[in-house]
């Protein structure tokens, strides 16, 4: 962990045992202070520190005016108070005076850790809840992790510093979305960001995983256990202790196998088909799905528990329709991709069609379609003839609809409605046609029809014979 800790207490042989712990843990800066005026005269210059902990009885300065002095001068510093008395007025005092928690000495090592753990979690949140009011530019503070992510959006930035916050921890994150957003992109990202960087990251698409496997491919199975099984097997799970596990589409886990997948959530632990013994495992779970999870736990599709478990830390990102700004800059970023750093010319008019359309298959669908275009330009300018039908004939639609004085304003929810609804019917109401032409996943073409209502649709306006 990079969390920066310093530990103020008049003893010095307290002091050097709790380093120990602390660094022992994973906790890399850690500093000691004997002196209390001398620390408070560090922060009173601008010393930062993300955790304080801090002797109440010390006989240069107390406790409580030196947690004074940290509030003022470094709010968002969590203090631990320690103490050597149990007096609940002391306790609440220190509370009210902004110190997160009160820890009476002899304290073991493991509840200190527990402490600045919680500590840590409460900090990373009100940081998240403050980006929120932030007007200033959102900077990220790893850029490297998240290089892969084009975007100068300050909804997107404020949504990459969220994960970078939650990165630091070990939460189960939800990320949603449509398809084509990004969202493993952002889990490689999180994972890059976290301090299990250096471990694996393995991503599971659970719509194409087979139920009746489910148990031997994520918690493997010992030699003998089922008819077949001559040999044992290393599940997920085993093989990626102490890494990160993408679960691609999770609101396709059937409900019999939610239960199983939560009882690892929470008790960090699971046992191999035909053993007995539970085994432990650290793991850090993201999650993703286009779909609606809270309508899916209304119509117990879903588990409530499973679902708060896994939206420990949730991120939504948003369609690329409502992010126009950064099209320009994606379409840079794919052409140098393809291309090479010299890339290839692009008419006004392509760039001008390419910023205005609604990319129901987001960035997914922007970058396959910028690849046929290069493969069709073969070297020379893209030009209109280079881009799908589809695409000029939305344009077309738009402009006649922005031209015309007499016409109301449509939503782009409508526009993207009449124009799938339109692909659909060009396919003869074949869903996975329609899905492919779209260039989004076939779940998500379900979804839109159920919610534009279309077999009822259907049943009250007959369909043309062909």
């Amino acid at each position: 962990m990079d969390n920066t800790v310093i530990v103020i207490d008049d003893e010095q042989d307290f002091l050097d045992s709790v380093k120990r712990v602390l660094i022992t843990s994973g906790i890399k800066s850690v500093r000691t202070e004997s002196n209390a005026g001398k620390a408070a005269s560090e922060f009173e210059k601008g010393e930062a520190f993300d955790i304080a902990l801090i002797d109440i009885n010390m006989p240069d300065m107390d406790g409580f005016e030196l947690l004074q002095v940290i509030k003022n001068t470094s709010p968002t510093t969590e203090c631990i108070m320690l103490t050597a008395l149990d007096n609940a007025r002391a306790a609440v005092k220190c509370l009210k005076t902004g110190a997160y928690d009160y820890l009476v000495k002899p304290v073991s090592g493991e509840n200190m850790l527990l402490s600045i753990n919680r500590a840590m979690e409460h900090k990373r949140l009100m940081e998240i809840k403050d980006l929120s009011k932030r007007k200033t530019h959102l900077k990220i503070k790893n850029p490297e992790a998240f290089k892969a992510i084009v975007t100068h959006s300050s909804e997107m930035l404020r949504i990459l510093n969220e994960a970078e916050l939650h990165a630091l921890s070990d939460i189960p994150i939800l990320i949603t979305g449509e398809t084509g957003t990004g969202k493993e992109l952002l889990s490689q990202s999180i994972h890059a960001a976290s301090p299990r960087a250096k471990f694996d990251f393995i991503a599971i698409n659970m719509e194409s995983l087979n139920p009746q496997l489910f148990e031997s491919q994520f918690f493997g199975h010992t030699k003998g256990a089922f008819t077949g099984a001559e040999t044992g097997q290393v599940g997920y799970l085993e093989s990626n202790h102490r890494g990160t596990v993408f679960l691609d589409e999770i609101g396709n886990l059937p409900l019999d196998l939610q239960g199983k997948l939560l009882r690892v959530l929470q008790e960090g632990e699971f046992i191999k088909i035909g053993s007995s013994k539970a085994q432990k495992v650290n793991i850090r779970f993201i999650a993703a799905t286009n779909a609606d999870l809270e309508r899916m736990v209304e119509q117990k599709k879903f588990r409530k528990d499973l679902y708060y478990r896994l939206k420990g830390g949730w991120l939504h990102l948003p369609p690329l329709r409502e992010r126009k700004d950064d099209i320009l800059l994606l379409i840079n970023h794919f052409i140098i991709e393809f291309c090479g750093p010299d890339g290839i010319n692009i008419e006004e008019e392509v760039l001008s069609t390419l910023r205005e359309y609604d990319y129901p298959g987001n960035i997914r669908e922007l970058k396959s379609m910028l690849q046929a275009a290069v493969n069709l330009a073969r070297g020379k300018t893209i030009d209109l003839k280079h881009l799908p039908k589809e695409i000029l004939m939305q344009g077309q639609f738009v402009s006649k609809n922005q031209d015309s004085q007499t016409e109301p304003i449509q939503t782009l929810q409508q526009i993207e409605k009449k124009y799938i609804l339109k692909v659909y019917k060009k396919f003869g109401k074949n869903k996975s046609q329609t899905a492919r032409a779209l260039g989004i996943a076939l779940n998500t073409l379900k979804s839109k029809l159920e919610t534009y209502d279309v077999e009822n649709l259907s049943a009250k306006a007959p369909t043309e014979k062909k």
